[in-house]
């Protein structure tokens, strides 16, 4: 069965086992998953209010691609685990001669490399929802302000929790110019993401 597919209870225990998947990463899609539920919940309860009449069109466009992005994300979950399964399998091919040793080093490569995109894919997704998540943050339904807060703190650690997955598995990449390329794209999201989230903070807290 697929983890996405497990109930909240059995996700947690199969998280909680004695097995390396699902680990950090898929639980980084799921907290992706839960950010745009939050985020699509805040505009819905924003829709249709008389109130909130000028940004009801806004409202929908972003309720709409928090959706469409939840289902990525949540397929994520499995992507992630998927891709770990990859390298285990790799390192499990004998080295007994020399051809095999360097078939080996050239599947664990190849695997540790797609082990690398799909939580740094999983982290672009997240934040390129950031500002979209705060503009219903600041113009959506202030009674649901808190939950849409939430929403931006737990894409927060959905980023986050992503790129150290893609940076665990840059460590043993020997590509070097692969490495520096998602090294710089990790940087640049980890300092923005903390800068938009201390910002959804302070509005919150003005509002408070």
């Amino acid at each position: 069965m697929k983890l996405q597919n497990l109930t909240i209870n059995q996700f947690l225990e199969r998280t909680a086992a004695n097995e390396a998947v699902p680990g950090g990463g898929s639980c980084a899609a799921l907290n992706a998953a839960i950010a745009t539920a939050l985020t699509e919940m805040m505009a819905n309860l924003t829709i249709g209010k008389q109130k909130y009449s000028e940004v009801e069109e806004r409202m929908k466009l972003i309720a709409a691609m928090m959706s469409t992005n939840r289902s990525h994300l949540v397929n994520d979950i499995d992507r992630d685990s998927d891709a770990y399964k990859l390298v285990m399998e790799a390192y499990k091919i004998p080295k007994s001669t020399e051809e095999e040793v360097t078939l080996r080093e050239e599947k664990i490569e190849e695997a540790t490399k797609i082990a690398s995109l799909v939580p740094m894919e999983v982290a672009e997704r997240a934040f390129n929802l950031l500002d979209s998540m705060i503009e219903v943050l600041q113009k959506g339904n202030k009674n649901a302000m808190t939950d849409g807060l939430v929403g931006v703190m737990t894409c927060r650690t959905a980023i986050m929790g992503a790129l150290l997955n893609v940076r665990t598995n840059l460590g043993g990449i020997k590509d070097k110019e692969f490495v520096a390329e998602l090294t710089v794209k990790c940087n640049r999201i980890e300092q923005e993401t903390c800068d938009k989230e201390q910002e959804a903070i302070q509005f919150v807290k003005s509002m408070l």
